[in-house]
């Protein structure tokens, strides 16, 4: 065998989960920040704890001239596919009602008592997700060692600075 496992990817260097085709799984290990934001025209986000009062002036229109401001949560996690600790910033409803679904029925809780899939099929407008709680098991403990480790201040996200830096 070429590779050390048949499961072998390659890794990538972001700090970000982000939402790949297929299966997503995760543990999430820190409490959610929530928020709003939306992309500058720098193609940076923006983002604050309250709604947005007004649309601000250097906000990014798309192609037909419409914005967006979002509300969004963002947490550490552990990407099984990655193996390593990431941020995960969700703005998708469906993925939110499904998550905050677990976390107000007494048997699930706290999603960090146990793992989350989300599967992601289609592309643009036709992407959909299906979100599921596995059963309560422990984190595993290279996460746990891992987060142990890190320092991250998921606040920095509302003043656009590093959360991993220390």
């Amino acid at each position: 065998m070429f590779f050390p496992n048949q499961d072998y990817t390659i890794p990538t260097s972001s700090k970000y989960m982000r939402l790949v085709e297929g299966k997503n799984k995760f543990r999430v290990l820190s409490s959610a920040i929530v928020g709003w934001e939306y992309w500058n025209t720098q193609d940076k986000p923006v983002r604050q704890q309250e709604p947005f009062e007004d649309v601000p002036d250097d906000i990014k229109h798309d192609k037909d001239g419409r914005v967006s401001i979002k509300h969004f949560w963002a947490f550490a996690v552990w990407n099984y596919q990655e193996k390593k600790i990431q941020i995960l910033e969700l703005t998708q409803k469906s993925i939110m009602n499904a998550i905050k679904s677990y976390v107000d029925e007494e048997s699930w809780g706290d999603p960090k008592q146990y793992d989350i899939v989300i599967t992601r099929s289609g592309s643009g407008f036709d992407t959909e997700y299906q979100t599921i709680a596995n059963p309560h098991t422990p984190p595993p403990a290279e996460a746990v060692e891992e987060y142990g480790n890190k320092t991250i201040n998921l606040n920095a996200l509302f003043d656009g600075t590093d959360p991993f830096s220390s």
